[in-house]
């Protein structure tokens, strides 16, 4: 059966063996993406028009279940380990057949998109749904195609998301009955066992990690806006560091939330949406993407949300702390529509600290921009996770190992390469703790960090004065228009200094045994850049 659309690819579902269907829903506009999602039961409306809905069991990515497939077209490029798990062909080929067949008599909805802004490196892709609301997630997440152009869309990549469908680990070699399956030499992912829609997001980011390095176009799990002098500053982070809040500002325009490339050309958002965590969103803080939480096309995932009224509440926790908001970029009023900037002035590297130790902002070299890149440090607080009793180091390749399909070092030696060519300017900013460690010390205030940001971008730090960190050898500068010079040197934040020195030491070593496992993959000048221990 064949539905009404605004535009059918002649790239048919056939060619990725599916038939015999119920009922295909091509390119669906929001608003009719909306009244399926409704009409099935997928999703509630809410006060003023994001769709609510809820993902179930689970409320976040299973990294765990996440494989590649070793095909003789890319096994000699891939990263393997704990991070990219083999998926042996035949174990595919007995995966992908079922799933083909538990699709029959099914309905699709189909979305026909792009993943790249920037048309020399742009990805036609496909994303295949079994839910109305899945769907919408793609429509707002990827790049939209014009109607004029879907009719000869071919994919080079499809996402086939059935949330219904469970692998059989037994016999399928999965851990669980969830799979998120990426086959290069097929062009194909594959997702089953979980509603969580991050996966369709980061499965076709882990594509572009793969492909663009070896066009020499550097692939960056961050942030990205533009100054008024046009100049572009980048912000790599981890989640909870304040990545997507400090890149939308009102006095900058914002490329992307999340993940961009940066080729000779410059840098280009890989998206046209946000994924954005709301968990205790304020209005106050974060005035762009709390309006976007009150927007006809949004999705709110787990969000709270009363039944009886359609009000949201966004303190609420009870589901998940993993709250997200999925939306198209033109919500946020200053944003770059076509995705598309020149190269970087600055860096912005962001880390939350919940030892307290590392200072609110500090210059890096080059050595020590990819020591810090492939280091990709955050931390975990106590209470956020069931058994984190105290701060822990969280430490992610490239500040983003789950994504990454490659070495690190591929990725490393491109930004290296780029930061030098282009003579940008490397920060590190610490949104974390001050004054002492998590539950002594006070989270460093959204104010001062924007401050510290706004001070940097604007050139103002270039040539102030400067001190080097006793411990992880950084560049702090001694005073910062507008912020009190005592906050600049963490130690003097701390009322017992020994007890500083202590939990810095701590956090150094930290660095080093992590640093470890990479120190072979770089050359001894960034092995030298690192804290020493």
């Amino acid at each position: 059966m064949q539905t009404p659309d605004f535009a059918h690819s002649r790239y048919g579902l056939e060619n990725h063996g599916i038939k015999n269907l119920n009922a295909v829903y091509w390119n669906l506009s929001t608003p009719l993406l909306y009244e399926q999602a409704i009409r099935r039961r997928e999703a509630r409306l809410a006060h003023l028009g994001p769709l609510v809905v809820r993902t179930g069991q689970h409320t976040g990515r299973s990294p765990n279940d996440k494989f590649i497939v070793a095909d003789p077209s890319s096994a000699d490029k891939i990263w393997w380990g704990t991070v990219n798990r083999p998926m042996e062909a035949d174990r595919f080929d007995g995966l992908h057949p079922r799933l083909l067949a538990y699709l029959q008599g099914k309905d699709l909805f189909v979305q026909d998109c792009f993943a790249g802004a920037d048309p020399a490196y742009r990805l036609p892709i496909r994303v295949i749904t079994e839910t109305a609301w899945h769907n919408l997630f793609a429509r707002n997440i990827f790049i939209q195609a014009e109607p004029a152009h879907l009719i000869n869309h071919k994919p080079q990549f499809t996402v086939i998301n059935i949330p219904s469908f469970h692998a059989i680990p037994e016999l399928d070699g999965t851990r669980s009955e969830v799979f998120v399956v990426i086959h290069f030499g097929q062009q194909l992912v594959l997702i089953g066992g979980t509603q969580y829609a991050g996966e369709i997001k980061k499965s076709v980011f882990t594509v572009l990690n793969y492909l663009l390095p070896q066009q020499n176009v550097l692939s960056m799990h961050c942030s990205a806006n533009i100054g008024p002098r046009e100049d572009v500053a980048l912000f790599f982070g981890l989640s909870g560091t304040g990545k997507t809040t400090l890149s939308a500002d009102p006095s900058r325009t914002l490329v992307g939330d999340d993940e961009h490339g940066w080729s000779d050309r410059g840098v280009f958002n890989f998206e046209g949406g946000c994924y954005a965590k709301v968990i205790h969103l304020s209005a106050q803080a974060e005035p762009e993407i709390f309006e976007t939480t009150r927007r006809f096309g949004t999705i709110l995932e787990n969000v709270g949300f009363d039944s009886a009224t359609g009000r949201l509440d966004l303190d609420d926790d009870s589901l998940t702390e993993n709250t997200r908001a999925a939306y198209p970029i033109s919500h946020i009023r200053n944003a770059r529509r076509d995705g598309i900037g020149g190269h970087p002035s600055h860096i912005i590297m962001l880390t939350a600290d919940a030892f307290g130790v590392l200072p609110p902002i500090a210059q890096l070299t080059p050595a020590q921009a990819m020591y810090h890149f492939l280091s990709g440090y955050t931390a975990k607080v106590a209470g956020t996770e069931r058994g984190v009793t105290e701060p822990q180091a969280t430490f992610s390749t490239c500040f983003g190992a789950p994504f990454m399909a490659l070495s690190p070092s591929v990725y490393s030696d491109l930004l290296g390469d780029k930061i030098t060519r282009h003579k940008v300017n490397v920060w590190q900013v610490n949104t974390g703790w001050s004054g002492g460690p998590y539950g002594v010390g006070q989270r460093m205030n959204i104010s001062i960090t924007r401050a510290l940001i706004h001070a940097a971008l604007n050139g103002l730090l270039e040539n102030a004065p400067t001190n080097t960190d006793p411990h992880f050898g950084v560049a702090v500068p001694a005073a910062c228009p507008e912020v009190p010079a005592e906050i600049l040197n963490p130690r003097n934040t701390w009322a017992n200094k020994a007890a500083y020195d202590i939990q810095a030491r701590r956090l150094a070593a930290m660095f080093v045994e992590n640093f470890k496992t990479l120190a072979d993959q770089v050359s001894a000048q960034v092995r030298a850049a690192g804290p020493k221990g």
